[in-house]
């Protein structure tokens, strides 16, 4: 269902997080498609479903995800998913640049691995 590193240091609930807002960019749920429920993400994946419902509760929040009591959770617009995956990208290149910044990497250097990732696709 989601893939999940236990030796990983990310904490599970965001690991799932992750999974769902990358699954979802991908088309996997299908425009406004219905998740797996709690129970059975949780069964699935052998966690707690307190574990399972942090997760989908972030998701709603960030408005990947909505509820329909009774019904189940379904995916958003496929636009606020993308957005989202866009967002995470984003911060993740922040923190790896002011992480070659801090080591000393110069500006020509991450330029060069910029134009050459471009070149690669």
């Amino acid at each position: 269902m989601f893939p999940i590193d236990y030796k990983s240091g990310l904490p599970i609930f965001e690991q799932i997080y992750r999974s769902v807002v990358k699954l979802g960019a991908a088309g996997a749920f299908g425009p406004g498609g219905q998740l797996p429920s709690v129970r059975a993400v949780a069964k699935d994946l052998g966690v707690n479903p307190n574990t399972v419902q942090k997760a989908y509760a972030m998701l709603e929040r960030d408005g990947v995800l909505y509820s329909v009591p009774g019904k189940g959770s379904f995916l958003a617009e496929p636009g606020a998913v993308l957005e989202k995956r866009r967002e995470e990208a984003l911060l993740q290149v922040r923190q790896a640049l002011a992480g070659a910044l801090e080591c000393g990497v110069g500006r020509e250097e991450i330029l060069a691995v910029l134009t050459e990732l471009e070149k690669e696709g």
